[in-house]
Formats: C-alpha cells, structure tokens, sequence
C-alpha cells in the first residue's frame, strides 16, 4: 500500500502575490470608489422591511384591484374614493420612486 496522499498530489499549489502584511494594508486603505457608490445606491433602493409594507398594500384588497396600475396611481385612487391608505406607503413611494420593486405591484409581470 502507498504512502498518505496529498491534496497538493492533485491539485497545482498557486501562491498569491503580496503577503499577508501587504493585504492588511490594503485592506485598511480608504473605502474603494465601487463601495462608495455601492453604499450610495443602496440609500436608492427600497429595504426587504419597507418592501414587505408595499406587498401588504398590494395584498390588501380593501383599496382595489392593483392589476395593471402603479402602486402609486393605486394609492391615489383609495385616497380618491376617501379609503384612508397608508400615509407610510406614500412616503415610500416618493422616496423610491426609481426603483422598479417599488414602482409596480407583485403582479405588473402578468398579463391582463
């Protein structure tokens, strides 16, 4: 019977450039410019918590269908028709006005 094997019997060993000393340095540089505008596109984007709001407004049959409207356009008609939406959906949606998820129902993709 042969001798133990290795994993590097197998498989190529490929050492990375730079130590460990030099990717801490790097790590603790300034933020890179993609990060930065990571976190400046996330502040444009709904939250899964504020989404779950608008999905309930979408379940809600109390303010209408909501096939084949915004979620907005839904929203002003129940404020019409004197329903009482909620004012935190309205609020959501001027805020995220850019963001599809928050535009259009659960339902935009079907057809009528």
């Amino acid at each position: 019977m042969s001798g133990k094997r290795l994993i590097t019997d197998s498989f190529q060993v490929v050492k990375k450039e730079g130590g460990r000393e030099e990717r801490k340095a790097a790590q603790t540089q300034s933020p890179p410019q993609d990060l930065v505008q990571a976190e400046s596109h996330l502040q444009d984007i709904a939250q899964p918590d504020q989404l779950e709001i608008l999905k309930q407004f979408d379940l809600n049959w109390q303010y209408g269908p909501c096939s084949g409207i915004t979620r907005m356009q839904r929203w002003e008609r129940a404020k019409f028709l004197g329903l009482n939406p909620p004012t935190t959906v309205q609020d959501l949606l001027l805020k995220y006005n850019k963001d599809p998820f928050v535009i259009y129902s659960l339902w935009h993709e079907y057809t009528l």
